[in-house]
């Protein structure tokens, strides 16, 4: 669904067509920003001087009413965003459940503005397969976004210094497909709009191409091709830093934050 990973030196988007299936589809011109409006339920934006996981906007709790643009390369189910969107977002989140299979693996970096300033309150939403590569269905909910992207999805909100942090494990590639490795990801700038970002790729995948490496090393929101490193404790560790409106058709700074 997001990202511009190519294939056979076409650009093609990685869409899972339902959750527990992928298909990918032609890539739109990069010039072509999804024009479309859509009403959800977004957060008031957390300026917090604090950090960590309790992190909330100090100025409301509730839960404030807003219609956001979707901006950028275009995309299928953008709004899937906000379904399940929690009320209070951390700076650290777990994608998958500790026990999920798989290799563990850390997602963390900043979020900067084109300026290389560190940007706080702003949202990052991440999703991605299970170790088989499979978008794996929710056991029970009736959250329209997680029957879209599957269950293993989760949101951070930057801290003071612009950090964010996903746990999760290491995603597996669509089965009988040539398409790398990846995990999508969204930034919302509540109060202006959202947008996808490349997705994160792995540089130590055998099926990523040169061809995909040029394009992803240009960066749509920073870049998202990554050297994993394992830590001592076998935890794969991957830095992916975003700038915030890099390489995003229509988009302008925004300012209500």
């Amino acid at each position: 669904m997001a990202g511009r990973v190519a294939g056979d030196g076409h650009g093609v988007r990685l869409t899972p067509a339902a959750a527990g299936t992928s298909v990918p589809e032609p890539h739109p011109e990069p010039d072509m920003p999804l024009r479309s409006l859509f009403a959800a339920a977004v957060l008031v934006p957390a300026i917090a001087a604090g950090s960590g996981a309790g992190m909330r906007d100090d100025r409301a709790d509730a839960v404030v009413r807003a219609t956001l643009p979707v901006i950028g390369h275009a995309c299928e189910g953008c709004e899937a965003v906000f379904d399940g969107m929690p009320a209070t977002i951390p700076s650290r989140a777990r994608i998958a459940p500790a026990d999920q299979p798989g290799a563990p693996m850390t997602v963390s970096g900043r979020v900067l503005d084109r300026s290389g300033r560190a940007r706080a309150g702003v949202i990052v939403y991440a999703y991605h397969t299970d170790h088989a590569g499979r978008y794996p269905k929710p056991r029970a909910t009736s959250d329209a976004g997680a029957m879209r992207h599957g269950r293993l999805r989760a949101w951070v909100r930057s801290d003071a210094q612009g950090r964010y942090a996903f746990d999760t494990i290491r995603p597996g590639a669509y089965p009988g497909e040539d398409i790398p490795e990846h995990i999508h990801m969204q930034v919302v700038e509540p109060g202006c709009f959202t947008y996808f970002i490349d997705d994160v790729v792995f540089r130590d995948d055998p099926r990523l191409t040169p061809a995909q490496e040029r394009q992803l090393v240009q960066g749509v929101g920073g870049a998202g091709l990554v050297v994993p490193r394992r830590s001592g404790d076998g935890v794969w560790q991957i830095a992916r830093d975003i700038v915030l409106g890099q390489g995003v058709p229509g988009y302008r700074e925004c300012r209500a934050r």
